[in-house]
């Protein structure tokens, strides 16, 4: 007698939870990012470590897109030696932003900001050579970095909006329920 497993069947190719997932590993990547400035930009210490692991993350995601593409295996090693080249160089960028004698002319936001933006461009520049949707996860970064510098800028602006629109919900409630 052998047990049986339901298995959910995969979502059709031409729906929109198909196209979420496909893409899942590239949200990811961006929430990720969001997540390394918000933080340093909270704490005013980067995460060195973190920004490293996600580059390489990255990098991996790089090599595995242009994989499929490729067919030869003189080709293949071609595109690891060239990426893996590639973020080296971002890397040391980063290590060099992190240096110390470096970072302590930047603050901690102005860091967690930069750090996005190397991130971001070694994305996109990876991007224009193994996938198109590496591309745009790269100008998804880079599009991140002045959203979140605006949002910072502009959080008390936010806040005191948002008691606006909470103090005219509950004055309308109250209203309505004084009606009724």
């Amino acid at each position: 007698m052998t047990d049986s497993i339901d298995v959910i069947p995969p979502a059709p190719r031409g729906t929109v939870t198909a196209w979420l997932i496909r893409r899942l590993p590239y949200f990811i990547v961006l929430l990720f990012g969001v997540f390394g400035v918000a933080y340093t930009s909270m704490t005013g210490q980067p995460l060195k470590f973190y920004w490293e692991i996600l580059a390489v993350i990255v990098g991996l995601a790089c090599i595995a897109a242009g994989w499929r593409k490729t067919t030869d295996a003189a080709s293949r090693r071609e595109l690891v030696v060239t990426q893996s080249l590639h973020w080296l160089a971002f890397l040391i960028a980063m290590g060099i932003l992190l240096l110390p004698s470096v970072n302590t002319f930047l603050n901690g936001p102005a860091t967690g900001l930069a750090l996005m933006l190397l991130l971001a461009l070694g994305t996109f520049v990876a991007g224009v050579h193994v996938s198109a949707e590496i591309a745009v996860l790269g100008v998804l970064l880079a599009l991140t970095v002045p959203a979140m510098a605006w949002l910072k800028r502009s959080a008390l602006l936010l806040v005191l909006i948002a008691l606006v629109i909470g103090a005219i919900v509950v004055a309308f409630r109250r209203a309505g329920a004084n009606e009724s």
